[in-house]
C-alpha cells in the first residue's frame, strides 16, 4: 500500500530531475539535493513522515537558512 501512494510522487520527482533540473541552475544549498532527499524519504518513511520532512528541508532552502551535507533520517525502530 505504501508504494501505491509513493508512486506518483515519485514519478513527479522523476519527470522534474529528467526534464527540468537539468536546464536550470544548480542552487541547491544541500546534499543531497533537495529532489533526491525527498525521493528518498518518501521510499524510505512513506508519504506522511517522509513528505513531512520533504516540506521541512525545501522550506530550509533559502540564503539564511543552513547548508551542508544533510542526509535522510533513518526510521525509528520503536
Amino acid at each position: 500500500m505504501k508504494r501505491i501512494l509513493v508512486a506518483p510522487f515519485l514519478f513527479l520527482i522523476k519527470v522534474y530531475q529528467t526534464l527540468i533540473s537539468p536546464f536550470t541552475p544548480a542552487t541547491c544549498r544541500f546534499q543531497p539535493t533537495c529532489s533526491h532527499y525527498t525521493k528518498e524519504a518518501l521510499e524510505k518513511h512513506g508519504l506522511w513522515k517522509g513528505g513531512k520532512l520533504a516540506l521541512i528541508r525545501i522550506f530550509s532552502c533559502h540564503p539564511w537558512g543552513r547548508s551542508g551535507y544533510d542526509p535522510v533520517p533513518d526510521k525509528d525502530n520503536n
